[in-house]
């Protein structure tokens, strides 16, 4: 059943108050995942702060067009769409959909709008790489302490 064009208008909304939020905003695709599946990552992204919304195509384009995000050509996404919003940690959701990737081949990240900027599928991939700020706080704190450890190891 095709929708109405109030609840279009009100689905446009919706994803431009997430994709405005949002720190970063990861599009993947999904076709193939069993409802169990979807569940799981969603569960998943929920644990990271992000949350994912199934999106259609000429409204995405028209949410970040809505919040003066960079245009989002055609030819970039095919197919359904989810839309990874990462609310909190700018990597999180990236970073869970990209690790469900490897135990779920169905699920494939496309690009990704961050910092005002589009990414392409290998720069969203490489996004998801990133350590998150946990990591990268704990990392720079073991740093800073190591030589004070060495000087006081060595009185």
């Amino acid at each position: 059943m095709a929708l109405s064009r109030d609840q279009k208008t009100a689905q446009l909304a919706d994803i431009a108050e997430r994709m405005k939020k949002a720190q970063s905003t990861m599009f993947a695709h999904y076709i193939g995942l069993s409802v169990p599946d979807i569940s799981k990552l969603r569960a998943k992204l929920r644990e990271g702060k992000a949350d994912m919304k199934v999106c259609k195509k000429t409204l995405l384009q028209l949410a970040a067009k809505q919040i003066n995000a960079p245009e989002i050509a055609d030819n970039s996404l095919s197919g359904p769409i989810a839309c990874i919003f990462s609310n909190e940690d700018p990597v999180a959701g990236a970073s869970i959909a990209f690790a469900f990737s490897k135990e779920n081949d169905k699920v494939k990240i496309i690009g990704g709008l961050f910092d005002g900027k589009l990414m392409t599928a290998a720069e969203a991939t490489d996004f998801a790489k990133l350590p998150n700020r946990l990591t990268i706080l704990a990392t720079f704190m073991s740093m800073c302490s190591s030589p004070l450890v060495n000087f006081a190891s060595a009185c």
